[in-house]
């Protein structure tokens, strides 16, 4: 009984072992003869200017350390937004502690830092994202019109709405500048690549961690919609409903499309 039971944990550790980041990026991730390859895609270092990491979520830390074994003095630099206490000393890539799940202010700088070094990247180079579960939370910025709180009590209304995840991430894609794939958009023309960690069932990219190098199929109009389902419309901030249906009336950009 004692035998079986310890092969039931042994095979347990494996297979939690084998999901561990660091097990995953190396098995994903491998340079050979200069030649970087992430699963299918291959990149010739010789033909790439500039290597920046960027990235958000609680294994995001983890993710980079991995990276950075793998590429060593080929990364450019690079920045990482993980949770408290979840921090690890790397050479070429900074990271920001900041608040999960309440967002705060700690992942608004970490998050302009992501969106600088995004728009850095030029032709030639090559952005790597890593991304993770809590990304969402992690990855922060702040629309014109709008507060921080104004976006803290948007999130404590949305958990206690009945809504599900794709439904509360359609309403955040639409009220930030990085999320719903426009981080890809800032990063034009760099060729930019994502390595997720899934925390949602189905593994929808476009929801995890709202999608920020993910093309978006949800517009202003679904988000508006999922506030009046939820019957949420006057609990909400005023600033988040004017940013929303000045969206929808193209005051704002959409979210990146397909293609």
């Amino acid at each position: 009984m004692i035998e079986a039971r310890q092969k039931a944990l042994d095979i347990f550790l494996a297979g939690v072992d084998s999901v561990m980041p660091d097990q995953l990026m190396h098995r994903y991730v491998s340079v050979d003869q200069n030649i970087l390859q992430i699963e299918h895609l291959r990149y010739d270092l010789d033909t790439i200017d500039h290597i920046y990491i960027v990235g958000a979520g609680k294994a995001s830390a983890a993710m980079a350390e991995a990276i950075e074994s793998i590429l060593g003095a080929s990364i450019t630099h690079g920045h990482i937004v993980t949770k408290y206490n979840h921090s690890i000393p790397l050479q070429y890539i900074t990271i920001t502690e900041a608040g999960h799940p309440v967002p705060d202010e700690n992942g608004r700088q970490g998050t302009q830092l992501i969106m600088s070094i995004a728009k850095e990247a030029g032709e030639n180079d090559l952005v790597i994202c890593l991304i993770s579960g809590g990304g969402q939370a992690l990855l922060t910025d702040i629309p014109d019109g709008c507060t921080l709180e104004d976006l803290k009590t948007l999130n404590s209304i949305l958990l206690k709405s009945g809504a599900d995840i794709t439904e509360m991430n359609c309403i955040r894609k639409h009220l930030s500048n990085v999320k719903g794939g426009l981080l890809s958009r800032l990063a034009f023309p760099s060729k930019v690549v994502s390595l997720i960690l899934s925390d949602v069932i189905g593994d929808p990219l476009d929801v995890i961690a709202s999608g920020p190098t993910a093309p978006d199929p949800t517009t202003y109009q679904d988000a508006i919609a999922i506030i009046l389902k939820y019957n949420i419309e006057h609990e909400i901030p005023p600033s988040i409903w004017v940013l929303l249906n000045e969206g929808l009336e193209n005051k704002r950009q959409e979210t990146q499309r397909i293609g």
